[in-house]
């Protein structure tokens, strides 16, 4: 059986996961409501739960429903931004930041996710904000999860160029032994190596991106932006997947990588928390088939008409405006 594709499912995220055949999405990239940020204004809403350990519970038996569609070689990409408490009664002192997005990783770490990367999004157009007595928040987390060691990910199709006239680097053998200093855990220092050459895709573009954030031309208030989707999707959704045996073809090959010659079909992924539709809308300009839930049906009649799913022109990237 196969998902549904390049259609939105009304309704509470965990229900309709859960009538979603096992192992038929190929990633998930999504947003889901930050706690007690957002009023979104629909019965069952996630978010507004009385305290932070409630929203965590919440959360987690929907990401189970996630690990449940997602083939064993996807991967889940979850944009998470934080809060501050005005109430110990949310479930941190008063003023402290709640550890939401942390709270939750421990949970998913605990539940079976493997934790690949905490990306940083730094916003370079953050909101400014009149508080004297901390630092500004600048930046929100986009964290990858998969389910095993072993998943799919092109690193080619997100490599970044090298800098221009960027001076040649003196590269040195590793030690023949691991310094004394270097703990268990300590990372190689293989890459140092003599003459490694760069690679010709680019460079890998790092845990930190810098991108704007972008306000977008209707009701929805809480949309990310384009980039933020386009990276993850590029990396883990493959465009093209085998029906038989679910390899996945990447830029550097041009092919699927299995002797199969069975049928081909795009690469499908998810979002259960579609809002506008911004998932949706990158999956569609890079080649890629989607598939969107959304409980708040306002949302849902947005998110079509952006996707020219109501008889008018689908919108483009053109329709997100820089945030002042």
């Amino acid at each position: 059986m196969s998902a549904p594709r390049n259609t939105i499912l009304l309704g509470d995220a965990r229900t309709r996961l859960a009538e979603l055949p096992t192992a038929s999405v190929d990633c998930v990239v999504t947003s889901p409501p930050y706690f007690q940020v957002r009023n979104y204004q629909a019965p069952g809403q996630l978010g507004l739960e009385p305290t932070v350990a409630g929203w965590v519970a919440n959360l987690r038996p929907v990401l189970r429903e996630v690990a449940r569609v997602l083939t064993p070689t996807g991967g889940l990409w979850l944009n998470l931004g934080d809060s501050f408490s005005r109430h110990t009664r949310y479930g941190a002192p008063t003023k402290s930041l709640m550890l939401a997005p942390e709270r939750l990783i421990l949970a998913l770490a605990q539940d079976g996710w493997l934790v690949r990367n905490k990306v940083i999004w730094a916003k370079t157009n953050p909101m400014p904000s009149s508080v004297d007595d901390r630092l500004t928040l600048t930046y929100e987390l986009v964290y990858f999860l998969v389910r095993q060691r072993t998943y799919f990910f092109d690193l080619d199709a997100i490599r970044e160029p090298y800098r221009a006239q960027q001076p040649a680097t003196r590269r040195t053998e590793p030690p023949a032994r691991r310094p004394d200093w270097a703990g268990p855990l300590a990372a190689s220092r293989g890459g140092l190596s003599k003459g490694l050459p760069r690679n010709p895709h680019g460079k890998n573009p790092g845990d930190v991106w810098a991108i704007p954030t972008k306000g977008f031309r209707g009701a929805h208030f809480a949309t990310f932006p384009p980039e933020l989707v386009r990276r993850p999707m590029l990396a883990t959704c493959p465009a093209v997947v085998c029906t038989q045996c679910g390899a996945g073809q990447k830029v550097s090959t041009g092919t699927l990588p299995c002797d199969c010659h069975a049928p081909a079909r795009r690469g499908l992924v998810l979002d259960p928390f579609f809002g506008a539709g911004t998932t949706g809308l990158v999956a569609r300009e890079l080649g890629r088939d989607w598939l969107g839930i959304e409980l708040n049906p306002d949302f849902v009649r947005l998110a079509e008409e952006r996707l020219g799913l109501t008889g008018r022109l689908p919108a483009t990237s053109a329709d997100f405006d820089l945030a002042a």
